[in-house]
């Protein structure tokens, strides 16, 4: 009855696919105990075979909330195990992907899905955080899809590409699944569960939203900062403009 309840409560967010309670039932219903392995795949897919538009935040809370429930017949720490493994993996077949076939794949002027703007946003992050832009950007969408394929276009060093990526998944993965565990305790969330994974998939959005606002700020003060100089370049071209208006005939010319 709490799994239904749980489905039911989420039921408008949208499309199935990007309904994680909906996922999630459906995974229960196909798959049993093996529902975490379904879940698995999904974080996988996200984090690995460049495939940013998945439920990854709100996926793992209610994989949490779903196993605090025993709706997932399995104790937290296999279904932690498992998905912290499934965000280590994926995040390390897009660095393989990255370096393997990254530069082909991204330069085609073309391309729908696999834009070259996607790495260049993450290599700015590379260029403000360095190495931990592999741990802060699991916790940014599409973001978190190609920092790894980025870190592979790169040639960053395997070993230290898997140490942040270790990091990011333990605090990612096995962090929010967690929290979804201790959450799914609670008579509130039990009764809001549709406001608070509206609430998880907002914080989600909102490093993206403020990185988006400061582009617009930087580059309207570049604007406004060339606009200026191309004005005080004008101004002493404009004063030694000397005018004949006939009656007043240049100086040289007195």
């Amino acid at each position: 009855m709490q799994t239904l309840a749980l489905a039911s409560t989420v039921h408008a967010l949208g499309p199935g696919w990007m309904d994680p309670s909906s996922l999630i039932t459906g995974f229960l219903t196909s798959y049993g105990t093996w529902a975490v392995v379904a879940i698995a795949v999904v974080v996988f897919v996200e984090t690995g075979l460049l495939f940013p538009i998945l439920p990854g935040d709100s996926l793992l809370f209610m994989a949490g909330a779903f196993t605090a429930q025993h709706a997932m017949r399995l104790p937290l720490p296999v279904v932690v195990l498992v998905l912290f493994g499934a965000a280590v993996l994926g995040n390390s077949t897009g660095y393989g992907i990255g370096r393997a076939v990254g530069p082909r794949l991204f330069d085609r002027p073309d391309a729908r899905i696999f834009k070259r703007t996607y790495i260049d946003q993450t290599q700015k992050y590379f260029d403000r955080y360095g190495g931990r832009t592999i741990t802060i950007a699991q916790f940014v969408p599409i973001v978190r899809t190609y920092a790894p394929v980025a870190s592979g276009v790169g040639r960053m060093p395997f070993r230290h590409f898997i140490a942040y990526n270790a990091l990011g998944a333990a605090l990612w993965a096995a962090g929010i699944t967690v929290i979804g565990y201790l959450l799914g305790n609670i008579a509130f969330v039990k009764d809001h569960v549709e406001a608070l994974v509206l609430m998880i998939v907002a914080v989600s959005v909102v490093p993206m939203v403020v990185e988006v606002l400061r582009e617009r700020r930087k580059a309207a003060r570049a604007t406004a900062t060339m606009a200026a100089g191309a004005a005080r370049a004008a101004a002493p071209a404009q004063a030694g403009t000397v005018v004949d208006d006939g009656v007043h005939p240049p100086r040289h010319a007195r």
